[in-house]
């Protein structure tokens, strides 16, 4: 089903273009290695995702501080692998960390294709909860920062998704109007019902395939999104 009147596309960025998991892995693959942490990959992995979460939906939520987040979800990993290091190491690496995370330039699949279809189309944008000094970076290194006329940052807004105020300021920054937007993110929460709220239309990307039943129009692949648009 095709929405009517649509003039600005919304994206969110991370798990929705840039592919956050596997850029994510190469980072600390090449972090452990200069910091010599002897840890199995896939094993911090699978601890480290549902705890990065966690602090996530905590500094969305504004119960964490930036440096508290990204303190935080190293050492509860490590603590929970019953891994020690001295907080300097954990410091070092969360610092890496958003140093590396941008080198690497992997997006989901169909990103690019689905941009370049879009873009004669439509004005499009981004709006993310992710930390300011790097998703400019993240978007330039993986060659998609041409195709978006605005991106909104929760740093530049003062607040983060699902906050209306973010979703206001990227609307005034784009000359959108509102009926005639829509809003593509991963997030339920933050993304899809905050930008619903706010009045834009919406398609969830449930990419995960997570068993979630919603009033929300839902693909999980990005190229399914041309149904829609």
């Amino acid at each position: 089903m095709k929405l009517d009147n649509i003039e600005h596309v919304f994206f969110d960025l991370d798990h929705t273009l840039w592919d956050f998991d596997k850029n994510s892995e190469l980072a600390f693959r090449e972090i452990f290695e200069k910091q010599k942490i002897t840890i199995n990959i896939e094993e911090f992995l699978e601890v480290y995702k549902p705890i990065n979460f966690k602090y996530w939906e905590l500094y969305r939520n504004n119960s964490v501080s930036k440096v508290d987040l990204r303190f935080g979800r190293l050492k509860e990993s490590f603590d929970s692998l019953k891994f020690q290091t001295q907080d300097t190491t954990i410091n070092l690496i969360a610092d890496d960390y958003i140093e590396y995370l941008p080198k690497n330039n992997h997006l989901l699949d169909g990103s690019l294709e689905l941009l370049n279809n879009l873009k004669d189309r439509y004005r499009l944008h981004i709006i993310t909860n992710g930390f300011e000094e790097v998703q400019e970076r993240k978007m330039r290194g993986s060659g998609i920062h041409e195709f978006f006329e605005t991106i909104t940052t929760s740093e530049e807004a003062g607040v983060k998704k699902p906050h209306p105020q973010i979703f206001q300021i990227a609307v005034n920054k784009s000359g959108a109007e509102v009926s005639k937007s829509v809003m593509i993110g991963d997030n339920l929460e933050a993304d899809i019902i905050g930008a619903h709220n706010f009045g834009l239309q919406v398609i969830h990307l449930n990419s995960h395939d997570q068993s979630i039943q919603s009033q929300y129009p839902q693909v999980q692949k990005l190229n399914e999104l041309l149904n829609y648009l």
